[in-house]
C-alpha cells in the first residue's frame, strides 16, 4: 500500500493506492493550514478504510513547483514519516500529476497558480502513456507563457476564468481548456505515477530530495 501526499498549493490531497487502484482519497481546500490538517486527515483516511500504518510499503509526495510553504510542508512531512518507518520515498512533480490524466492526441500544458497572476507551466508530449516533458518548466504570466507555446494545446490546472477566456479568444479552436472539476490535482494520480517508479525499483534519497522552486 502506497500513501501519497500533495500539499503543493492551497488544494491538498492524500490517497492510498494498493498497486491496482485507489482505495481511498481525500481532497480539500486547506487555505494554508497544511501543517495542522494533513496528519489528522491521514489518520481519518486510515480509520475510514480500517487500516494501520503497518499496511504501508511506500510513500509518495508532490515536490512542486507550487507554493513555497505548501510544498515544503508536504516534503518535510513525508521525510519525517520515512525517518520513522524506513519506507521508500518517491517524489513526483506537481505538473506531471496534472498532465497525466489528460494525455492524448494533443500536447498538454499543465498550469499551477504561482501568485500575482503568474503560473508555473509544464509542456507534455502527445500520444504517450506516461508524462513526457517537452523542455524545462517555466514561470510567468499567461501572455509570457504563450510566447513560447504553439497550438494546438490542451490546458489543464488552476486557470483563472479570465485567462481561460483569453485562451479561447487568442487561440480559438487551437486551445482546449479542461473544466475545473476535471482539472483538479489528485493524490490518486500522484500515487499511480509513484507506484510505477516503485515497481521499477526506484526510490529517492530522503536526505537530498527537496521541493522544486521556480522563480
Amino acid at each position: 500500500m502506497l500513501l501519497a501526499l500533495d500539499t503543493a498549493t492551497a488544494f491538498a490531497s492524500i490517497a492510498l493506492f494498493d498497486g491496482r487502484q485507489v482505495v481511498g482519497e481525500l481532497n480539500w481546500h486547506t487555505q494554508r493550514r497544511h501543517t495542522g490538517e494533513v496528519m489528522p486527515q491521514i489518520e481519518a483516511l486510515f480509520r475510514l478504510l480500517g487500516l494501520g500504518p503497518t499496511a504501508l510499503t511506500a510513500l509518495a509526495v508532490a515536490i512542486g513547483p507550487g507554493s513555497y510553504t505548501g510544498t515544503r510542508v508536504g516534503v518535510s512531512l513525508a521525510k519525517g514519516m520515512v525517518a520513522t518507518t524506513g519506507l521508500p520515498l518517491l517524489g513526483i512533480p506537481t505538473l506531471d500529476v496534472l498532465a497525466y490524466p489528460h494525455l492524448g492526441a494533443w500536447p498538454v500544458c499543465a498550469l499551477v497558480a504561482a501568485g500575482r497572476g503568474r503560473y508555473y507551466a509544464g509542456l507534455y508530449a502527445a500520444g504517450t502513456p506516461w508524462p513526457q516533458r517537452l523542455g524545462d518548466w517555466r514561470a510567468g504570466t499567461l501572455d509570457e507563457l504563450l510566447a513560447h507555446l504553439r497550438p494546438p494545446l490542451r490546458f489543464v490546472g488552476e486557470i483563472s476564468p479570465a485567462d481561460a477566456e483569453t485562451l479561447q479568444r487568442v487561440w480559438g479552436e487551437g486551445a482546449t481548456v479542461v473544466p475545473p472539476a476535471l482539472g483538479v490535482r489528485r493524490a490518486g494520480v500522484l500515487a499511480a505515477l509513484a507506484w510505477r517508479r516503485f515497481q521499477a525499483g526506484e526510490a529517492d534519497d530522503p536526505i537530498t530530495l527537496g521541493p522544486i522552486y521556480l522563480g
